[in-house]
């Protein structure tokens, strides 16, 4: 059967919002299969604020995408074609599918868990809804586990304060410190998001950032200080959390969301010399460093949803290819509720 496959492709460089002249699509056919390799028809893109830093030329943890390439992308697919013996049609599989609606793979490629650009990872939707792969069970959950376990470190009775606490890593971040006996505050956009944090996951406070006075708020739910601040957002926000911290307290930095469209310098933390007063730290966590470890966390977490101490995450699924763009602009608008997923 002859497939045709519609792409995206990252035309030029945006200065603050991407806008639709950033990018362009095209659509090939696909060629038949050789022996060794793979079709995927993909069923979901995730749809991650990391994409905004991979549109710049600038050197990151990453390469950034190059200029007509099709943009990169975690997704979730089922197998539709082989000529591999290690992969089965009707066989689910996750990995870098890029922004497109048929991934064609080297099935020997495929298993070479080394090389990210690659590899497919077999998941069973029996187990948890493919959705999830890309959420809890993917890299917005192992984000949340080694960003809050191997880096936090936290312990009972200490108080994490997370922001960006109703998306796809932070709800989980909450949920995980919960599990640990910790008491937790999240700081999320809007009260629907707050009652979200409250009476679904079980934190202990959460406050508006939007609030005029949330300097103050922040305070006074963090009476005894912050020992674990799990940051999403950057900012102001950053700066708030530093002049609570307690001694010995982490500062993790995952992302910056409020900085990453700025057409201004990046706005650092003025606070910082808390650091150096209380004796903190504070680490940034990039989840590729820990795929050694993805396996048995995976397992770990998938356990917890299985017996009800974590729950399935809330998705926002968004469709068709074209609309790429208005889904990644919720994340930066702050309309997003949970996880962001795109089905092409």
């Amino acid at each position: 059967m002859t497939y045709t496959n519609t792409r995206l492709k990252l035309a030029s460089r945006p200065v603050g919002l991407p806008q639709s002249e950033n990018f362009a699509f095209d659509t090939v056919s696909i060629p038949s299969l050789a022996e060794g390799q793979v079709l995927v028809k993909t069923h979901f893109i995730s749809i991650d604020p990391a994409m905004r830093g991979w549109m710049n030329g600038a050197k990151s943890y990453m390469p950034p995408v190059a200029l007509g390439e099709v943009f990169r992308a975690l997704g979730a697919g089922q197998i539709i074609e082989s000529r591999h013996p290690d992969f089965a049609v009707g066989d689910y599989v996750t990995g870098d599918f890029q922004v497109q609606q048929f991934v064609l793979r080297d099935g020997t490629a495929a298993l070479d868990a080394s090389n990210p650009a690659t590899y497919l990872l077999k998941v069973d939707p029996t187990l948890a809804a493919l959705e999830t792969y890309l959420a809890t069970l993917g890299m917005p959950g192992l984000t949340a586990y080694f960003g809050l376990l191997a880096t936090g470190q936290p312990q009972p009775g200490e108080t994490v304060v997370v922001s960006g606490a109703a998306g796809a890593v932070g709800s989980v971040v909450g949920q995980l410190a919960k599990l640990k006996g910790c008491r937790v505050v999240g700081l999320v956009g809007s009260q629907e998001k707050i009652d979200y944090c409250l009476n679904e996951l079980g934190f202990d406070a959460c406050l508006n950032y939007k609030d005029p006075y949330i300097r103050a708020t922040l305070r006074s739910a963090c009476p005894q200080g912050i020992d674990i601040y799990f940051d999403n957002v950057g900012g102001d926000l950053l700066d708030y959390a530093l002049e609570r911290l307690r001694l010995r307290a982490r500062v993790v930095l995952c992302g910056a969301i409020s900085q990453y469209n700025n057409m201004a310098p990046v706005k650092g933390p003025a606070n910082y010399l808390s650091l150096l007063v209380n004796r903190a730290r504070m680490e940034g966590i990039v989840v590729m460093d820990h795929a050694a470890h993805f396996a048995p966390a995976t397992k770990e977490m998938a356990s917890w949803l299985q017996d009800g101490r974590l729950l399935t995450p809330k998705v926002q699924v968004a469709h068709g290819i074209h609309n790429f763009l208005p889904a990644l602009l919720q994340l930066f608008s702050g309309e997003n509720f949970g996880k962001v997923l795109l089905a092409p």
